[in-house]
């Protein structure tokens, strides 16, 4: 398999699920100013949604869209435990915070990665509504290591990948504790220490 990337955007959360599964895979990185990958290939070429990330079966089929990549991925490897059975309602739990932040957090940093942008309005809109969705996340926590519990999966992978971004955009990640130590906890994993380090991504420690 080949996960086409750019560093510390969403397609960490699939190039986490990669390595805690333990695939045998290879990557290739991609510069999303000029939607080109390091071969020099057209992004569009790729696939046709000109955005990673992209995953690249064996097979020579093309899958996209995070959460549906990391479902596929934890389902090749069922015994890593990285998703729950098909039809346990602890399934649906990890569905359900996949689709709540790619819903409701993933897409609201928009703004607040393109400064160049002439609407500050939005952009205060965004940090609001980060802030508001941060309360909720931080509430949910709680004292649980992962947002389902105790074990960590495809659900962690994600949420960790777009709780961090609020370090590089001015959200301060102090007034939620429970985050940072959260974003801690999981950055420690050694899987996730493995691809953080072959993206070149730092996660921010709390002051």
């Amino acid at each position: 398999m080949k996960l086409y990337f750019s560093p510390g955007t969403c397609s960490l959360s699939p190039h986490i699920v990669l390595n805690e599964a333990g695939f045998d895979f290879t990557t290739e990185r991609v510069d999303l100013k000029r939607h080109a990958t390091a071969s020099g290939q057209a992004l569009a070429s790729v696939h046709g949604k000109n955005y990673v990330p992209i995953l690249e079966l064996d097979n020579g089929q093309r899958l996209t869209e995070g959460p549906v990549i990391v479902q596929y991925l934890a389902d090749q490897k069922p015994q890593a435990g990285l998703i729950p059975a098909v039809g346990s309602m602890e399934r649906y739990r990890v569905l359900e915070w996949l689709n709540y932040t790619t819903s409701e957090l993933h897409k609201t940093f928009y703004p607040l990665f393109h400064s160049e942008l002439p609407v500050d309005d939005w952009r205060q809109h965004a940090r609001e509504k980060v802030s508001r969705t941060f309360d909720w996340v931080s509430s949910q926590l709680g004292q649980q290591e992962y947002v389902t519990g105790a074990r960590f999966t495809v659900a962690d992978a994600y949420l960790f990948t777009v709780v961090n971004w609020a370090n590089f955009v001015g959200v301060d990640l102090n007034r939620w504790p429970t985050l940072t130590r959260y974003l801690a906890r999981v950055a420690a994993r050694p899987a996730v220490a493995k691809t953080l380090q072959a993206e070149g991504v730092t996660v921010k420690q709390a002051a």
